[in-house]
């Protein structure tokens, strides 16, 4: 199968049936075999109804429905256990991406060699309130994962059947496929300028607090991509320096004190020196992040995935 296309869905019912019939159309005239996951988030409007009617009349269209709510990440990782396709599109259910840019994403999969090819909203049809913290997300992002693209939260993606299989999407980590993918070893990740159309139905399910969670999931994933199977090089070396930094405060001021003593200068009591207690702060986080480094690690060794690694190839 050429191309398994992955829809995550809330509240989308208006849109569905013109957004597999454009899908279809795109299909057939480059004559592609493909399939289409609608993936029905916890709708409660007639969104799963609309989805089993539309497969009574396409067997290429497969559905999932949730009990409940539970994320565009959820949703992406329920229909990438499921795609068979070499290539993986996703896109959203509200019409704003354009399934025509699906056979130049195939192309560049398929032909340049691409892992991923993350699609770039440059002309956007959204509120001020939007497309600035959008910006703004977007520039952090790039500045701290070294990963050079414009728009990491675009729903409308390509990727390589390899990459959806290995990589595990959770929490709100569908704004930052590209960096997942990078950490798991795909580096060759593009980008192509795609057509955002104004939504035409509902409304926006994404408010402005996605840009805190965003960044506090960025940081998280950085944190964990890193030190994920070695928390003792982080944790261990912050309370290295901090132990060491109060120990020598602490020394520097005993002898200070016992110098001003033999020389029979003018003195106070150690405990009445604010860097005492600044010094000893220190010594005491110190330990902390020591001793939570190495709980850390004994989690990190005890983990059932800590000699997991992912093998590009065999030959035996």
């Amino acid at each position: 199968m050429d191309i398994s296309v992955v829809v995550p869905l809330f509240n989308e019912e208006e849109s569905l049936p013109e957004l597999t019939a454009w899908i279809d159309r795109v299909m057939q005239a480059n004559n592609f075999s493909y399939e289409v996951w609608m993936i029905d988030d916890g709708s409660t409007d007639r969104s799963w109804e609309v989805v089993k009617e539309l497969r009574a009349n396409n067997p290429k269209l497969k559905g999932i429905s949730f009990q409940r709510n539970y994320g565009k990440s959820a949703a992406l990782h329920t229909g990438f256990l499921q795609v068979e396709g070499d290539v993986v599109i996703t896109m959203d259910a509200d019409l704003q991406d354009s399934p025509d840019e699906i056979p130049e994403l195939y192309r560049m999969i398929t032909e340049d060699g691409y892992d991923l090819v993350s699609g770039w909203k440059q002309k956007r049809h959204d509120p001020i309130g939007k497309t600035l913290p959008s910006k703004f997300f977007n520039g952090v992002t790039r500045m701290v994962s070294g990963i050079h693209l414009h728009d990491f939260n675009c729903g409308l993606k390509a990727y390589k059947k390899k990459v959806v299989k290995t990589i595990e999407v959770y929490g709100d980590m569908h704004r930052h496929m590209p960096l997942l993918a990078k950490w798991a070893g795909f580096s060759k990740i593009g980008e192509k300028v795609v057509e955002h159309r104004a939504r035409k139905y509902g409304y926006s399910k994404f408010g402005i607090s996605r840009l805190v969670t965003g960044f506090l999931d960025l940081l998280s994933l950085l944190f964990v991509g890193r030190f994920g199977k070695r928390p003792m090089h982080f944790f261990g070396t912050f309370g290295t320096l901090m132990f060491l930094l109060g120990l020598g405060s602490v020394l520097y001021i005993g002898l200070n004190k016992w110098y001003r003593l033999a020389s029979e200068l003018p003195t106070v009591l150690v405990t009445s020196n604010p860097w005492f207690y600044i010094a000893l702060t220190c010594m005491l986080l110190g330990t902390m992040l020591f001793l939570t480094g190495f709980l850390a690690e004994l989690v990190a060794r005890a983990s059932s995935d800590r000699n997991h690694y992912l093998i590009d190839e065999k030959l035996a």
